[in-house]
């Protein structure tokens, strides 16, 4: 299921959405000591990344690490572990920890049942979780291209997959539909006209492998709070 929040300007969403997630964090931190937030990619986030960076956490106690990789160099422009080094760890954020999704040259199955040990054991179920969507109705890296889709989708995956997007360069790693749906708090947080349109076309369909971030949108248990402005 899904509530839409609406904004008239990005700036106003990012400062809402960060507050609530620092809200989140802080009672996950008092409750348990420890808390943990899984974000997104893309040039969408950062406004928001820059606001949170600013509240006065227990940055220390919180893990941050990403829904999904592009198995690529640090250092590359397409790397979303580089996004949110320049952009969320800063300021008051630069004491947290993050959980590297990209560990090692090759993404092999050693390396995928080390990082499943990993996140099972020291994240796993997030926090907070912020998905992005892309214009195909993707999300994290579960592509509707990808001939691992099924999987993505599939309540009894590991939490995290290699994925191989036929429309999109670079092997991934991605969390799964399964693990994902066990976030306490998902957002959505996407913006401008043509996001809302592929919002509508994914509220209106039912298969979830054409688009699947309905996955998110329609499973009764899981509440996915959209974020939007133009």
């Amino acid at each position: 299921m899904y509530q839409i929040n609406e904004f008239e300007q990005r700036k106003l969403l990012d400062e809402a959405l960060a507050d609530k997630v620092a809200a989140i964090l802080t009672a996950a931190v008092k409750t348990k000591g420890s808390a943990s937030i899984a974000v997104s990619g893309g040039s969408t986030p950062k406004g928001f990344f820059h606001a949170l960076s600013k509240k006065k956490l227990a940055w220390q106690a919180i893990t941050i690490t990403l829904a999904d990789e592009r198995w690529v160099e640090i250092d590359s422009s397409d790397s979303n572990t580089k996004l949110v080094y320049e952009n969320l760890i800063q300021n008051e954020a630069v004491n947290a920890k993050f959980f590297h999704l990209k560990q090692g040259e090759t993404l092999s199955d050693d390396t995928l049942d080390d990082l499943n040990l990993a996140v099972n054991q020291q994240l796993l179920p997030l926090d907070v979780l912020i998905l992005g969507m892309g214009e195909d109705g993707h999300t994290a890296s579960l592509f509707p291209c990808s001939d691992e889709i099924e999987t993505c989708l599939s309540l009894n995956s590991p939490a995290l997959l290699k994925v191989v997007p036929q429309t999109a360069p670079h092997q991934r790693i991605s969390f799964s539909f399964a693990a994902l749906a066990q976030s306490k708090n998902t957002f959505l947080h996407i913006s401008g006209a043509s996001k809302k349109q592929v919002l509508a076309k994914a509220i209106a369909g039912q298969e979830c492998k054409e688009m699947p971030i309905r996955a998110f949108l329609q499973a009764p248990d899981v509440n996915t709070q959209v974020y939007w402005a133009e």
